[in-house]
């Protein structure tokens, strides 16, 4: 992950964004809510406003189904303390950041597989039942599941959707001497999240030179 911080920390500098100013390695800690401090992955502070925060999560290897719900519990909740400590002024009078969440997952065939779901009392949300299949003609329709790589795909787009996130991104990888890189979903590339990340740096840098 070292290297797409990199590549980010880049664009924003090419953006218009003074090096000095985009941390990654140190000095990561910003005030939340629920708790004092979080440290994040990347963060932009310049002249005292607090640009952007940033979250570069990967999932990598065969145990992937044991980090699912932590990995979207970690995403929901500190979203939720950074707004919340935004909300209570614990940034000055920063304009709103803008914060991202980037999400690396392993691009291998267990994460393709469909998963079925436990529903002993209540049926789950109908994206992640994925499709019907019948056992015997008189049997209810029975659901295979979607595979770990949708669900994490559809935990990016709703991250931004119900506005917890400004912008997410959703890569592939391959663990292979060549490694081969895709975006399952065109509304998460990385494309259009550098470009949400471009923009951002320069109304907030028109907004500073008013």
């Amino acid at each position: 992950m070292g290297a797409l911080e990199v590549l980010v920390a880049d664009i924003l500098c090419e953006a218009g964004l003074k090096k000095l100013d985009v941390r990654t390695r140190t000095a990561l800690e910003l005030p939340g809510y629920f708790r004092a401090t979080k440290k994040w992955d990347l963060i932009v502070v310049s002249n005292g406003a607090l640009v952007l925060a940033m979250e570069f999560k990967s999932q990598a290897g065969k145990s992937i189904g044991n980090n699912v719900n932590n990995r979207t519990e970690e995403a929901v909740g500190s979203a939720k303390d950074i707004w919340t400590a935004f909300r209570e002024g614990r940034f000055g009078r920063s304009p709103t950041p803008f914060l991202g969440y980037l999400f690396l997952l392993e691009d291998r065939d267990n994460v393709k597989t469909p998963v079925s779901n436990k529903e002993p009392y209540f049926q789950v949300d109908p994206e992640f039942r994925g499709e019907a299949h019948l056992k015997g003609t008189k049997s209810l329709p029975q659901y295979k599941g979607v595979s770990y790589s949708r669900r994490y795909e559809l935990l990016c787009r709703r991250l931004v959707l119900e506005r917890l996130y400004t912008s997410a991104c959703f890569m592939m990888a391959t663990n292979s001497p060549k490694t081969k890189i895709s975006h399952p979903a065109e509304d998460l590339t990385f494309q259009r999240f550098a470009a949400a990340l471009r923009g951002h740096v320069v109304t907030f840098l028109g907004s500073r030179s008013k």
